[in-house]
């Protein structure tokens, strides 16, 4: 939970398998049972149902060079934001820069004061005379008159008419004490988009909604959008973060072509029959329908990690395919009709298939056990991953044999030159293979000792390899955040920003820039910063960080900037790779020195940066002491002090006023003027008895001092949050390390420590992968001892797994890649493809 001034924010994360109707319905059953143990004036509170992390997938920007932000954000409210609301799989749309249209009703203290009016009178007056009362109808035989007092205000100057209080034969009116407008009811915050000042409305997609399709459907509505707006106001795209999915789905699209024509290329090189190339051919499709017809079953959608597995199923579809067709080819080769030799091949080679289908499906159903957002991921990759590699055989072991009894003919005699070049580089291969294979057999102990050094290696290469959670990609966009002190105002954050501009022009492959200030809290600011397509830039997006880097952090003096890559599977732009989190039941003075102390010494760590805890106690605040006595014996009140000082100094929404058929709020404050300094405060008059105006200098002293932003819990303990993010080639798993030894090392007696974010899955995935490691080789000895019938058998062909790993590992080390879900998995499916060259080794 955050509890800041004013309000609170509880935030329940539920496991990715509960539905989210069901638990919303539950918390709202909860939320019922507490609202009676809330103060009595508190608002209902309300309960949104979003993703975790939930934030606009889109931002369109509005900005005109007639237009002030106050028009363009009345005129986004009311003509555009209920268009984006009702697209199908949107949840909220936010506007960013708002300044939203209200009547400003602004007092000046020491009128009040001079006709002894308080705040409380100008609301009275408000409530009595500005109402909008339907006076009934009039009936005759032949018609009917509905009446309607036409008692409500409507313009400034109406406001500024308003009766207030008489004074003999004088009406005392509004326009005495202060002055009504038309004016933003808040003016915190701003966005600008290419330089300019813009208003813009993020669409925030449902939980369960397709981004691609919220994203098509915001971009199909946005010329009839741009058709309608005023003259002298433009919209545009500011940021959109489906695009780097579509051109992800895209490229996977390529890839997939692509793996097909190498399939077949491969293919034709090793048989040199262009009939029997046709044959895996036509395997691959018929293989491919059969799965998507099984991903249409299980419900599964066409995304970046199923279409990934497909990539990899053609590889392994066509393989039981190749082994098939080789064998019989084979016996046609010696002499056999192809129907014969369909015949016998395949029956000599139907069990070594059947036992790779099994075993190589058997490595993926442990990844189904994987639970969070990475199990929900990888899931669907499994199935999908298994599902084709089952079809896979079942086509090889009746599709193919039939299409070799039908296509394939005896070989000709004569060869052509292509053919016989291949073949002698086959012999040679070949020969070199028998030849290795004969010094293994003639050389036991040096072999076994070969293989036992290299299997040791794979616990090396694990420590040296670096680990994350996901690899850092180029998805098009640049994140600069900004941090100004405690206690800096969001236009104090958009002054430092302004020179951040020119540095974003100077990058070439920048084509667009959005700033906001003020956001996602009053002292920080973000700025997106769209480049060019992939095809139109030369540098990637890691590079332009690496380059801005040095011109911000440190180049901008009022705030402290970061440029970040933008985090990876649909995460929050907002979200931070270290995210630590230490709990505690006391207090949060003894919280907070701790925090302190572990983000010391953590700033030493190389490679952290824009670090930074929620926990912050440097809040500038005025505390006002009340003298009671005093307070008593003049006869004012209490609780007539605090809403006075409420309404002055905070605003009051009084009562609504209509403007072009919409109802806009009445806001009672006093002017910016008089409340510029904390001395304004005792310049503030209250009522005492017989109505006497008391100067509320004397009945307060102001004292100067520092309260929290926000207090937090987390699992209902004192909490505070210590994030940070990485430069560019740090090891996360070794910072979580170090830091979590260091918090350990620093806390209390009684603290706790705990994860939150990418962190949390980080470890847990982790965790989860060993797990999901030992699952797949018992999966797979379990499927080969029943396969062979023998306990042994599985133990020889499952030798060769810690090799083949410490030479993926190796690869991987050399092509300075890392440890992660993906390389994980890749992994994982290594153990089958390697089990599965075994079993054909020792079976066939």
């Amino acid at each position: 939970s955050i509890s800041r001034s004013e309000s609170s924010q509880i935030s329940l994360k539920f496991k990715i398998s509960r539905d989210p109707d069901n638990a919303a319905s539950d918390v709202r059953d909860r939320v019922s049972r507490a609202r009676n143990k809330l103060p009595e004036d508190v608002e209902e509170p309300v309960i949104a149902k979003t993703e975790a992390d939930a934030q606009p997938i889109i931002y369109l920007a509005f900005y005109s060079d007639r237009h002030d932000r106050m028009f363009i954000s009345d005129y986004a409210d009311r003509f555009v934001k209920d268009r984006l609301r009702n697209l199908d799989g949107v949840a909220d749309v936010q506007i960013l820069g708002e300044r939203r249209p209200a009547m400003r009703l602004w007092l000046e203290p020491e009128r009040l004061a001079a006709f002894q009016i308080t705040p409380q009178d100008v609301e009275n007056a408000l409530r009595s005379q500005n109402v909008e009362i339907p006076a009934g109808r009039i009936e005759s035989k032949a018609r009917e008159f509905s009446v309607l007092s036409q008692t409500d205000l409507r313009t400034p100057e109406q406001f500024d008419n308003l009766i207030i209080k008489r004074e003999g034969a004088r009406f005392v009116r509004f326009r005495d004490i202060g002055r009504a407008e038309i004016a933003p009811k808040q003016t915190r915050g701003g966005a600008r988009f290419m330089g300019q000042e813009t208003v813009a409305l993020g669409v925030v997609k449902q939980a369960t909604a397709n981004p691609l399709t919220v994203s098509e459907g915001v971009r199909g509505l946005l010329p009839s959008i741009a058709s309608d707006v005023p003259e002298g106001m433009q919209v545009q795209v500011a940021y959109d973060s489906s695009v780097f999915i579509d051109r992800s789905i895209t490229n996977v699209y390529e890839t997939l072509g692509e793996a097909i024509l190498l399939v077949v290329l491969v293919i034709f090189l090793f048989l040199r029959n262009l009939r029997a190339t046709l044959i895996p051919l036509v395997t691959i499709p018929v293989s491919l329908v059969g799965t998507f017809m099984m991903m249409y079953v299980l419900g599964f959608s066409i995304n970046t990690l199923t279409l990934l597995a497909l990539v990899l199923a053609i590889g392994l579809v066509v393989d039981d395919s190749i082994v098939v067709l080789e064998n019989i080819y084979r016996h046609v080769e010696e002499g056999l009709s192809p129907l014969r030799a369909a015949f016998q091949g395949s029956r000599e080679i139907a069990f070594a298939v059947i036992a790779m289908s099994l075993t190589l499906a058997a490595v993926f159903a442990p990844m189904g056990f994987l639970e969070g957002r990475t199990g929900k991921l990888f899931t669907e990759f499994a199935l999908t991953l298994a599902g084709a590699v089952l079809i896979s055989g079942f086509t090889a072991l009746t599709l193919s044999p039939m299409l070799c009894s039908l296509l394939l003919q005896a070989p000709t005699k004569r060869h052509s030159w292509f053919y016989n070049i291949i073949e002698y580089g086959l012999n040679g291969l070949n020969r070199g293979y028998r030849g290795s294979l004969r010094f293994a057999l003639r050389h036991r102990i040096f072999t076994l000792l070969i293989g036992l050094a290299v299997a040791a290696s794979t616990v090396a290469l694990f420590r040296v390899l670096k680990s994350e959670l996901t690899p850092v990609e180029d998805r098009g966009i640049v994140i600069v955040f900004a941090l100004a002190p405690e206690g800096a105002t969001p236009d104090y954050v958009g002054r430092w920003m302004l020179p951040m501009e020119p540095i974003f022009r100077q990058v070439p492959e920048v084509d667009r820039f959005f700033v906001g200030a003020g956001f996602p809290q009053t002292n920080q600011g973000i700025a997106f910063l769209g480049l060019q397509d992939w095809e139109e830039r030369t540098r990637s997006q890691q590079t332009i960080v690496a380059e801005l880097q040095p011109k911000i952090f440190g180049g901008i003096p009022g705030v402290m900037a970061f440029p970040l890559n933008p985090p990876s599977l649909g995460r929050s732009a907002l979200s931070k790779p270290i995210e630590i989190v230490i709990l505690t039941s006391g207090e949060y003075s003894e919280l907070n020195t701790v925090v302190q102390s572990v983000m010391a010494e953590a700033r030493q760590i190389p490679g952290l940066i824009n670090m930074d805890t929620d926990l912050k106690l440097n809040k500038p605040q005025i505390e006002i002491q009340l003298a009671r006595d005093k307070t008593a014996a003049v006869g004012a009140q209490v609780d007539a002090i605090g809403r006075i000082l409420e309404t002055l100094l905070g605003g009051r929404n009084v009562t609504t006023f209509k403007q072009n058929g919409k109802e806009y709020d009445v806001v009672v404050q006093v002017s910016d003027s008089a409340r510029s300094s904390p001395t304004d405060i005792t310049h503030i008059f209250v009522r005492g008895e017989n109505g006497k105006m008391i100067p509320l200098s004397n009945l307060v002293t102001l004292q100067e001092g520092v309260a929290p932003r926000e207090l937090n819990h987390f699992n209902q303990l004192r909490a505070a949050k210590i994030t940070a993010s990485l430069a560019p080639g740090v090891d996360q798993g070794a910072i979580l390390d170090q830091l979590e030894s260091i918090v350990r090392e620093k806390m209390a007696p009684g603290m706790q420590i705990d994860f939150d974010g990418e962190s949390r899955e980080f470890k847990q995935s982790g965790a989860e992968v060993v797990f999901t490691f030992i699952l797949a080789l018992l999966f797979i000895y379990l499927v080969l001892a029943a396969q062979f019938e023998s306990f042994v058998s599985p133990f020889i062909i499952m030798l060769s797994v810690p090799l083949s790993i410490a030479g993926g590992l190796a690869f991987l080390y050399m092509a300075g890649g890392s440890l992660n879900i993906y390389s994980q998995v890749g992994l994982i499916t290594l153990i089958g493809l390697i089990t599965k060259h075994g079993i054909l080794i020792v079976e066939f």
